[in-house]
C-alpha cells in the first residue's frame, strides 16, 4: 500500500449564480497540489466550524481572487476594488487565525498573502497606482497579467527556495501590504517599492491571481509545503511558528 498523501486544504473563491450557485476555483492550484504529490481538499466558504476543517487537512493553501473588505483593515473604499465577499472575508479570516494557532503548514497565495498580513495587525494598500504610480504595472489596464522583476532579500528563505535574489513571476494585483502585520519582514519587493513577499508568516502570499496555468516560479515553495520542510510550515513567530509569505 502506498503512502497517505498530506491533505491539502484549498480555499475556493465565493459563490456565484442565481439559478445554480457554485463555488470555483482555477485548476492551477489543484494540478500544483497534484504535482507536489498532495491530495488537494477544497474548502468552500461558509464553514463555520474551522477547528474541525483543520482536523482533516495537513496544510492549507489560501488561493488568490477578489479583495478584502476595507473595513477590516480601517481602509478606505476605492472604486477598483472588486470581488469583494461577506461571506468569504469571515470563512478565511476565521480559518487563518486558526492556522496560525495550531501552527498549520501554510501556503498564502495572492489575496491570501493579504489576510494573512490584515489578521496579524497589518494593513494594505487599496490601489498601487495610487501609491507607486504606473512605472511597474502589477496587472494591465485591461486586467490582464502583466511580468515584472522582483528582487528577493539575499539569505531569505524564498532566496534559498529559488536559488536567486531576483526572479521575474507573472503579476495580476492592484492591492499589496502595506504597513507589515506582527512578526512579518518584507523579503521581496518591486521595482518600485512594493512589497511582493513577507517571511516568516506566509509562504509565498502570491498576488498574480487566476485563470492562468500553473507558474514554474511557484512550484517549489508548493513542493515545501507538501513536504512540511523547515521554513514552510506556516506559524507567527511570536507563537513559534515557521513560515515565508510572498505576491508572486
Amino acid at each position: 500500500m502506498s503512502p497517505r498523501r498530506p491533505r491539502i486544504g484549498v480555499t475556493t473563491y465565493p459563490r456565484v449564480g442565481e439559478d445554480r450557485p457554485a463555488f470555483s476555483l482555477p485548476t492551477a492550484y489543484v494540478d500544483s497540489v497534484r504535482r507536489a504529490g498532495g491530495l488537494p481538499l477544497l474548502l468552500a466558504p461558509g464553514e463555520e466550524a474551522v477547528d474541525e476543517v483543520l482536523e482533516h487537512v495537513d496544510g492549507l493553501v489560501f488561493s488568490g481572487g477578489g479583495d478584502l473588505h476595507p473595513s477590516h483593515f480601517e481602509g478606505e473604499h476605492h472604486p477598483t476594488q472588486y470581488g469583494v465577499d461577506d461571506e468569504r472575508d469571515r470563512f478565511e479570516l476565521a480559518l487563518m487565525e486558526a492556522a496560525l494557532a495550531r501552527h498549520a503548514p501554510t501556503l498564502a497565495i495572492c489575496r491570501g498573502m493579504q489576510l494573512l498580513n490584515v489578521v496579524l495587525g497589518g494593513d494594505l494598500h487599496v490601489h498601487l497606482p495610487d501609491v507607486y504610480g504606473d512605472d511597474v504595472w502589477h496587472r494591465h489596464p485591461e486586467r490582464r497579467p502583466v511580468p515584472h522583476p522582483v528582487r528577493l532579500v539575499a539569505g531569505s528563505r524564498l532566496a534559498k527556495i529559488y536559488g536567486s535574489t531576483e526572479i521575474r513571476p507573472i503579476s495580476w494585483h492592484h492591492q499589496a501590504v502595506r504597513r507589515l502585520g506582527a512578526g512579518l519582514e518584507a523579503t521581496a519587493f518591486a521595482p518600485a517599492g512594493a512589497i511582493e513577499a513577507v517571511e516568516p508568516q506566509a509562504l509565498l502570499g502570491d498576488l498574480r491571481g487566476k485563470r492562468r496555468r500553473v507558474r514554474p516560479v511557484a512550484v517549489p515553495v508548493l513542493d515545501g509545503l507538501v513536504r512540511d520542510e523547515p521554513g514552510v510550515s506556516a506559524a507567527a513567530p511570536a507563537r513559534g511558528g515557521r513560515l515565508p509569505a510572498s505576491n508572486m
